[in-house]
């Protein structure tokens, strides 16, 4: 959630700032703002809305400077207003901020007895109160920082600006992503690789607890008891922080036409170059295993639950699966011999994290099936596995959810031969099967015109509902995920048995219902939930393939999808989903990409 960009530069700064700020658009934002200094004078500039607000400010009350840190606000503390914009500026300093602050009431007490009042309603501007407090005693910025930072409880990624000091910059990160960009006489401060893309391709990510002293000359990182530390510098790869949109209207379509490359990409990195067998890590390894764990957040947990059919089918091992907010709260029964699998597009997800750290301890092996391979998540587990997806800059997530199906496939078939449930043959089966995901996807994408006009008349409805059995019913759940982040359209996901049991209730004329029913072994019993809706008047959109069509009968609409395997249906019928919401939300006139009140990686509890 949030970004946030420093420049220690040879240039203006302002104009690079917003820049970097526009390829963290992608994470969701409510305001913005940048601080400079020029001359040793500190002055900001801030802005509600998009960042073209800041950007046609900026016009008319440019902001000179060489030295300075950009922000983009998701709101948490307060309203999205100007005085709640970031950076907050106090005396001789400003903050940026991603995360939050806990103490912070606290902290603001101490501070208006002191009086130092606030401005705002954020708990950011406390950080900058308390570092001009130490300021005021005296103590030089680097000090001030650092006895900042020793009070502050939570979670966040900060960047400090000091008046006076146009070669200085502070930066910390205790459970939010922060960066080091390392220049030609520049240095850099990133809350993603992405920004800092353009002006440098060497990256030090910072440990859990660090804070780091730039100047133009270098970094200076301590770790959380003020050590000296010393962190690798990684080369980013150009590819891997493109951004642009490659000629689609958004980066979604872009995203869900990517699948089928993207899925190439994810099997071959994971099997040998033949595609017949399995080349996973050796860490890799559920002989012994007595439980699989999978916890994730979103989307992700849908394909967690999906890959809880596969483990229980392939391997016969006992498989939870866990929404990462609520796992460390419910005292979960943990085992030196259980398998947790953490899964996290970014590899950040705070809540994610925070439960492989709760785990970590506890069971026996962590992995982590991530998109960002220097991520938190990738960094902390025993073994990370990359679903080699590249950037994912819609909120919405595509391209991230049939890659994690593919990493996940792959994994329960290796915990199937280690446990010996499946047969050398078996598995080559399989691993051909899944060999063909990429080009049954392509099929499915060629069925986006008729999906376009039954989304128009979805876009005319207020309520819906997804129906689905077996590994359909978490992909009824993404599903109707997709539609209510993208088209504001409340939706529900059901498994298709569940019906009866209260749903039906909300059927009439006016219900559109979404059926995902591949012809197969549970598709009479959709079929028969179906009938049920339509004896109440509810309107049936059915997606199925040929022969599911053609058994099932006149429905109020239907999508035809290629005949797959049963292995494959998950990856398929996502297809349907996603342009069924990528349309739906067009046709209502959303905000596609950056839908509201939701932010691309959540970092925050």
């Amino acid at each position: 959630m949030c970004g946030i960009v420093g420049v220690l530069g040879r240039h203006e700064v302002a104009p690079l700032i917003l820049e970097a700020l526009k390829r963290l658009e992608y994470r969701g934002y409510d305001s913005a703002g940048i601080a400079t200094v020029q001359d040793g004078v500190l002055d900001r500039r801030r802005a509600i809305g998009k960042l073209i607000s800041l950007s046609d400010l900026l016009v008319h009350e440019p902001l000179a400077g060489k030295s300075g840190i950009g922000h983009t606000r998701w709101a948490t503390h307060g309203a999205p207003t100007v005085v709640n914009a970031h950076p907050h500026k106090a005396g001789r300093v400003a903050v940026v901020h991603n995360g939050i602050i806990e103490n912070y009431k606290a902290l603001r007490a101490e501070l208006e007895a002191a009086g130092l009042t606030p401005e705002s309603e954020t708990d950011t501007e406390t950080v900058a109160l308390l570092t001009r407090h130490y300021l005021d005693q005296g103590m030089s910025p680097v000090d001030a920082a650092a006895a900042t930072l020793k009070k502050l409880d939570g979670a966040f990624a900060l960047a400090f600006l000091f008046e006076g000091e146009d070669d200085l910059m502070i930066g910390a990160r205790k459970g939010s992503p922060l960066a080091i960009g390392h220049g030609e006489g520049e240095m850099y401060l990133g809350s993603d690789a992405i920004a800092l893309a353009p002006m440098t391709d060497r990256i030090t990510y910072l440990d859990e607890g660090d804070w780091v002293v730039l100047t133009r000359t270098g970094a200076q990182i301590f770790d959380a008891e003020g050590r000296r530390a010393n962190r690798p510098v990684s080369r980013i790869a150009v590819d891997q922080a493109r951004v642009d949109k490659a000629g689609h209207r958004h980066f979604m379509s872009k995203e869900i036409v990517e699948q089928p490359t993207v899925l190439e990409a994810a099997f071959a990195r994971h099997t040998t170059a033949q595609g017949d067998a399995l080349a996973l890590p050796a860490e890799v390894d559920f002989t012994d295993c007595d439980r699989v764990l999978l916890v994730a957040c979103g989307t992700g947990f849908y394909a967690a639950q999906v890959a809880k059919y596969w483990f229980e089918q392939f391997a016969g091992i006992p498989t939870e699966t866990d929404i990462a907010s609520e796992f460390r709260y419910r005292q979960p029964v943990l085992s030196d011999r259980a398998v947790g699998i953490f899964v996290s597009q970014s590899g950040e997800t705070a809540d994610t994290l925070a439960a492989l750290r709760h785990a970590g301890e506890e069971i026996g092996r962590t992995i982590g099936v991530i998109n960002v391979e220097t991520s938190s998540i990738a960094r902390e587990c025993d073994v990370a596995l990359p679903i080699v997806a590249g950037p994912e800059i819609a909120v919405a997530s595509t391209k991230a959810f049939t890659a994690q199906l593919m990493v996940l496939a792959l994994l329960a078939l290796k915990a199937g031969r280690d446990r010996r449930k499946l047969s050398d043959a078996d598995l080559v089966a399989h691993l051909e099967t899944l060999r063909t995901a990429p080009g049954m996807l392509r099929q499915a994408l060629d069925r986006e015109g008729e999906i376009e006009a039954i989304a128009g008349k979805l876009g005319q409805t207020r309520d819906v509902l997804f129906l689905g059995r077996g590994t359909m019913y978490p992909l009824a759940l993404e599903a109707a995920l997709k539609l209510k982040e993208i088209s504001y359209i409340h939706a529900e996901g059901y498994a298709s048995g569940e019906l009866k049991h209260g749903p039906i209730a909300l059927i009439d004329q006016h219900m559109p219902v979404v059926v995902l029913a591949p012809r197969d072994g549970l598709f009479e019993k959709t079929v028969s939930n179906m009938q049920e809706v339509m004896a109440r008047q509810g309107r049936v959109l059915l997606i199925s393939d040929h022969a599911g069509l053609e058994e099932a009968g006149a429905v109020w609409a239907q999508i035809a999808m290629p005949t797959v395997p049963e292995l494959l249906a998950p990856f398929v019928y996502a297809v349907p989903a996603q342009l069924l919401a990528y349309h739906t939300a067009l046709a209502r006139g959303t905000d596609v990409d950056q839908p509201r009140n939701l932010a691309k990686s959540v970092t925050v509890e």
